[in-house]
């Protein structure tokens, strides 16, 4: 029987309370009740894929990021190590990041098609974006992203 991403989560939490490890285990309970609010989002309950798990988790892991930079300004050492700590653990559970070469590789693929199919200037941001984010789910942040694209287009 294959397992799926939530049963391996609700494993590691159970694993990680017996272990007695309150970071990793308070990290997992906030991330399945992130999960859990997902499923009962909308009009009626449904079991999220692996997929759309992986968009939760990468979605609390960014939270963890902007929380960790936001008290690491404020002066709060102590709370940012805590975020950044947290973002590792859920960063366990994300596919491999692509690196920026890899990404400006895909990003000029895409570009390619985008003017092949007529797309110019800042107008094909839209449509490079359509081409490139199914590409890249889940292995690099839409910012990243963005970015890339927009640096592509420009330059």
């Amino acid at each position: 029987m294959t397992t799926t991403l939530k049963s391996k989560l609700q494993d590691d939490l159970n694993a990680a309370i017996k272990g007695r490890d309150e970071l990793r285990s308070s990290t997992l309970r906030l991330t399945l009740t992130a999960i859990s609010q997902e499923e009962v989002a909308g009009k009626e309950k449904r079991e999220l894929s692996d997929d759309e798990i992986i968009k939760v988790i990468t979605r609390e892991a960014k939270k963890r990021r902007e929380a960790a930079e936001a008290f690491a300004q404020g002066g709060r050492a102590e709370q940012a190590e805590r975020e950044k700590a947290e973002g590792e653990v859920l960063s366990r559970y994300l596919p491999k990041q692509l690196s920026d070469d890899e990404l400006n590789v895909i990003v000029a693929q895409a570009v390619e098609e985008a003017r092949a199919a007529g797309a110019e200037g800042p107008r094909a941001m839209g449509a490079v974006m359509k081409i490139v984010n199914p590409k890249v789910a889940g292995q690099a942040e839409g910012g990243r992203v963005a970015a890339a694209v927009k640096k592509l287009l420009q330059g």
